[in-house]
């Protein structure tokens, strides 16, 4: 069974060891080399729009799924307490399905964001240009 300990960084290192999440809590993020033992470098993005990361009894877990639909290996699965807990492929209809929703709940998240600073919804806009969203 592959597990993950928990390292907090401030910069994610270059090179990275097997089954060690980095955390950043400064710059939001978690890095990892892929579960599957591929050794290709995954990084999640923490936030209330991306992955969250909680901590118990110093063991990781992200939400939500980690699908490395990029990579040769396609890997997915979650880390839960360390734990990785692998879940079915996806066909590549299921993937553009999951991208639409990840795409929709930021988009809602950062309109809803709206009446707080209309600086983060401009902002998203004009991510979503830049990258043609």
């Amino acid at each position: 069974m592959t597990t993950f300990k928990l390292q907090r960084v401030q910069y994610v290192p270059k090179e990275l060891a097997q089954g060690v999440l980095y955390v950043s809590d400064e710059y939001a993020v978690a890095c990892h080399l892929c579960a599957c033992g591929c050794g290709n470098k995954v990084t999640t993005p923490l936030g209330p729009a991306e992955w969250s990361f909680y901590e118990t009894h110093d063991q990781p877990t992200l939400r939500p799924s980690i699908g490395n639909w990029q990579l040769v290996c396609r890997s997915h699965y979650f880390i839960t307490d360390g734990q990785v807990q692998w879940a079915p492929a996806w066909s590549d209809a299921q993937i553009e399905a999951g991208r639409r929703v990840e795409q929709e709940r930021r988009q809602a998240h950062y309109e809803s964001l709206d009446g707080e600073s209309g600086i983060w919804n401009r902002i998203w806009r004009w991510i979503r240009q830049v990258v043609r969203l």
